[in-house]
């Protein structure tokens, strides 16, 4: 399917709204049955059927065929946050006595399913360092049933060799289940390379305006029924009508908006290559890479991520570079129109979040506004390192 297909006409039968341009927000609970014989057959076949908006909605519906197509899946499901639709996956394809190998270093709360909450439902998890996948062949076990890949990851933007680990995983007769929020379903395409399930946390690019909260889940259509039939249904990490809407809002301009971010993160990581107050550059395409080859092969363009090492060993060096942005806000995610930073100095002395990074570490998401624009602003807070 073409691109442009996708973002502006699958699945918007506007015959059914009045041929309104705008998909309407069905904000309902219930769908209406109009003899018990109907409500029968819509029992029998609710997965595929409006009955209740905890299991589907007409809005979110546009939405789920539209991701599913830009990620080249048969079906997808979609979820009230990123990492409810990570756990949904997960949970899918676990059961008790099961052992599941993760990348380290994944998302915070990614990393909080794997080792807080897997175990205490007696699933053991082992943490590899995904950049070599001989890493995930050593730590099977014959019980072992999920291979877990997040790639790049999202602080330190390590990849993984996709192929490689699928061909691992399906020769030990293993799952594989991806994050690919970091570089969207333009720019990767897991499912291509043979991964079982993919999620996204919708609330960063798709959203794109920071303004919404979601998750999807893509894979093949008996996977995702199941995973409906179980997970979803059972745990009512419902995606609301009105948020996808606003997802639907976002993808329309996905493709312009990214094309912006990838240009603008260029300009502005070469300034930063330069700097002398920088120590270095956690970022997929830089030459220096080990894993540049790697990120060509999988990734079709930059995203707007990337973190650098400042070059000091003093704290409020840090706490100072950062409260003297002017045009970076400080925030915990990314993908919007605005740019962030994101100090791993933050989670320091933090009751609630822990880290083994470096306080130097400070993640960069680069918006939609001027690279010179940026650029004179880091310049200004650098020279206070």
């Amino acid at each position: 399917m073409e691109l442009s297909y996708i973002l502006n006409e699958l699945g918007e039968d506007r015959e059914l709204y009045y041929n309104a341009v705008a998909p309407p927000i069905v904000q309902t609970s219930n769908f209406a049955c109009k003899t018990v014989a109907e409500m029968r057959e819509m029992l029998r076949h609710e997965p595929e059927v409006y009955f209740y908006t905890r299991g589907n909605n007409p809005t979110v519906t546009i939405l789920e065929k539209k991701l599913a197509a830009l990620e080249g899946a048969e079906h997808a499901i979609a979820f009230g946050s990123g990492i409810a639709a990570v756990s949904a996956a997960v949970l899918s394809q676990v059961k008790a006595g099961d052992h599941v190998v993760c990348i380290k270093k994944p998302y915070s709360w990614t990393n909080a399913l794997m080792k807080k909450f897997l175990p205490r439902f007696g699933v053991d998890v082992t943490m590899v360092d995904g950049t070599d996948a001989n890493n995930f062949k050593n730590a099977l076990r014959p019980n072992t049933t999920l291979l877990y890949l997040e790639s790049p990851n999202s602080f330190t933007f390590e990849l993984q060799d996709i192929a490689a680990v699928v061909q691992i995983a399906k020769t030990h007769n293993c799952s594989t289940i991806i994050d690919n929020s970091f570089a969207t379903p333009l720019y990767q395409n897991p499912i291509a390379m043979g991964v079982d399930l993919v999620v996204h946390s919708c609330t960063k690019y798709i959203g794109g305006h920071s303004d919404a909260m979601g998750g999807v889940i893509c894979g093949k259509r008996d996977t995702i029924n199941r995973i409906f039939e179980g997970e979803f249904m059972t745990l009512g990490a419902i995606l609301a009508p009105h948020d996808a809407w606003l997802l639907l809002r976002g993808l329309r301009t996905l493709p312009v908006r990214m094309e912006r971010i990838a240009a603008t993160t260029r300009k502005v990581v070469a300034y930063l290559q330069q700097h002398p107050k920088v120590e270095e550059i956690l970022y997929p395409f830089l030459e220096t890479n080990p894993q540049y080859e790697l990120a060509k092969k999988q990734l079709r363009n930059n995203t707007g991520q990337f973190t650098i090492r400042l070059r000091t060993n003093e704290i409020e060096k840090v706490d100072l570079f950062c409260d003297s942005l002017k045009h970076f806000l400080m925030a915990a995610s990314w993908g919007g129109h605005e740019s962030l930073i994101y100090p791993m100095a933050a989670a320091y002395n933090s009751a609630n979040y822990k880290s083994s990074l470096p306080f130097t570490l400070v993640r960069f998401y680069i918006g939609l506004e001027d690279a010179d624009y940026l650029i004179k602003d880091l310049e200004q807070a650098l020279e206070k390192v």
